[in-house]
């Protein structure tokens, strides 16, 4: 991997900075350090000091740059973000005045055509964003139908995945597939062009395959709660999604930790309610703006939420 820019934008970079509110002498904690945007974007903005997470071992190895720039004010750690209570412990921090969370696959990972991310260019069908464990390969290759029509409906809302899971395993049985080029083929004979839908039949196909190999979801409920238990009184969680799986976990836990759980139905008894430990600062999500969008096209569907945990900063 090349180096990082130093210029690299990440997505509603400057209201994600806005909302975390940086101020001089604030600890802080990017739990998606990527290209390093959001954290260059805190310690330019204040004299504070950022902690940042990534799982995947080329940013944190390209990132080493940008650690030394900042030095001694950033340090840089591989690791989940859903460790990051652990994390921050090893390092003797127990607690953080924002914390911020670009989910997804990042630039740098969906650009390069050996990680697997992407069929712009064919590839291994890898997606690991730790480079261990199961590869996409694994999964399309060994899965069965039933397993795979669940993953690519629940992960990818694809209406068609009872017809992908099919044709995936009639063309396993001829060889094994190996690359996204030979999966995204598959995948767009089986479910066809669609006048509703601009985008490529294979998206939501790929996405729901590399939310699997990642535990995506699963790595956004652990790092959501410990979001919560690191962060000081009046300290802010921001989350930046890019779909609305995760869009609706977000707002979901956001809500739940502000006391906003719905009633099932009107006919059943009163839940017990817990005292709100967040307040949602974003009832509506942020979305990027026109001039952002000319620039970069992929932000169309981000969406940052932000939260404060309740109670006075010491």
């Amino acid at each position: 991997m090349s180096p990082l820019s130093m210029n690299h934008v990440p997505v509603l970079m400057a209201e994600v900075i806005d909302a975390l509110q940086p101020r001089d002498g604030g600890r802080y904690l990017d739990g998606t350090f990527g290209g390093g945007g959001y954290t260059t974007g805190l310690l330019d903005r204040a004299d504070c000091q950022v902690i940042a997470i990534d799982r995947d071992p080329d940013a944190v190895a390209a990132g080493q740059a940008i650690a030394e720039r900042y030095a001694p004010r950033l340090r840089l750690i591989e690791g989940r973000f859903g460790d990051m209570a652990e994390l921050l412990s090893a390092e003797g921090v127990e607690e953080v005045d924002g914390v911020t969370l670009d989910l997804g696959v990042s630039s740098m990972q969906f650009d390069r055509a050996e990680r697997g991310f992407s069929f712009r260019a064919s590839g291994p069908l890898d997606m690991r964003m730790e480079k261990s464990g199961p590869s996409a390969a694994d999964l399309v290759n060994e899965a069965d139908e039933a397993e795979l029509a669940d993953i690519v409906w629940r992960y990818g809302e694809e209406r068609r995945s009872r017809r992908v899971a099919h044709a995936i395993v009639a063309r396993r049985a001829e060889k094994r597939i190996e690359t996204t080029g030979e999966l995204a083929e598959i995948v767009r004979r089986a479910v066809g062009p669609s006048a509703r839908d601009e985008s490529d039949p294979a998206t939501r196909t790929f996405q729901a395959l590399r939310i699997a190999v990642n535990d995506e979801l699963g790595e956004l409920e652990r790092g959501l709660a410990a979001a919560e238990s690191v962060l000081a009184m009046g300290g802010r969680l921001a989350v930046v999604s890019f779909h609305s799986l995760e869009d609706r976990a977000v707002k979901d836990f956001v809500r739940a930790r502000a006391g906003r759980v719905p009633s099932p139905s009107r006919h059943a008894p009163p839940s017990e309610s817990r005292a709100a430990t967040l307040r949602d600062l974003t009832r509506r999500p942020i979305a990027p703006g026109e001039v952002e969008l000319a620039k970069n096209p992929r932000a169309r569907s981000a969406r940052l939420r932000v939260a404060e945990k309740l109670g006075s900063r010491a």
